[in-house]
């Protein structure tokens, strides 16, 4: 049964955001409120189940602006402090809900948490400490309250990163490279989202004509880039010269599938 996949775009920038700590370029002061992006994060919602990709440092602003008090789940890319640095938030919907919070992800955003938040991870946890449990994931799909995910494995430099893909939606964030053998769990995809960093060349990052590129290759019938910096450009002028089917994903986008 093919059930309706809603994807909302809780943050769309880098690792700063944009705009940039005391950058005055034309981005970073624009009034386009496209412009302004918190760090990367989607809020999946499929069949009741409410998932989260990634809390970066913005998750409880992201929250809050999305007015969502709830979630059921915390799926994590990788382990760098722009997809895990607001873990921490996650305690007020422990408190809403009353049980554990489930997070899926790899050996090393494992030991990352473990570092980061090891006050979580104790035998007797202070009171008011993040109420999780974590579930190691691999290359094989997986179950989240019956919803379907299957894992795509990409290279962000030469850090592996999870991509994930339900039903028809396929989210990937920070990939440089990615295989044809991961390339062929993505194609069907009527909906992809990948980064697309900037103009020039980047070494860990697609970059803009990467990201087109690989919207070719895999042909959705709609793509979005996120994960976008300050160096990309603005969103109304950069809009206007992608293909009609690509978009820029921008903080508040709501796309249904």
């Amino acid at each position: 049964m093919r059930h309706k996949i809603r994807l909302e775009f809780l943050g769309t920038g880098t690792s700063q955001g944009v705009p940039v700590l005391g950058c005055q370029c034309p981005v970073c002061t624009s009034d386009d409120p496209r412009d302004q992006r918190l760090r990367s994060s989607v809020l999946v919602s499929i069949n009741g189940v409410r998932i989260v990709i990634d809390t970066g440092p913005d998750f409880r602003q992201q929250m809050l602006r999305s007015g969502n008090v709830d979630c059921d789940a915390v799926l994590f890319t990788h382990e760098h402090m722009d997809h895990v640095a607001g873990l921490d938030d996650i305690r007020a919907i422990n408190f809403l809900q009353r049980k554990n919070m489930p997070l899926y992800g790899s050996v090393g955003v494992e030991e990352a948490l473990h570092r980061i938040y090891h006050y979580a991870f104790t035998t007797n946890p202070y009171p008011g400490a993040p109420i999780i449990q974590f579930n190691l994931i691999g290359d094989e799909p997986f179950e989240v309250q019956g919803v379907n995910v299957v894992p795509i494995r990409v290279k962000h430099g030469r850090m592996p990163v999870y991509g994930f893909r339900f039903g028809d939606l396929t989210y990937i964030t920070d990939a440089k490279f990615i295989d044809e053998e991961e390339r062929e769990k993505i194609r069907g995809s009527k909906v992809v989202v990948i980064n697309a960093l900037r103009i020039k060349e980047h070494h860990s990052h697609m970059n803009l004509d990467q990201a087109l590129a690989f919207m070719e290759d895999v042909k959705p019938e709609q793509g979005y880039f996120t994960h976008i910096s300050h160096l990309l450009g603005k969103h109304a002028i950069i809009e206007q010269e992608l293909p009609d089917n690509i978009r820029l994903a921008y903080d508040g986008l709501i796309i249904e599938t």
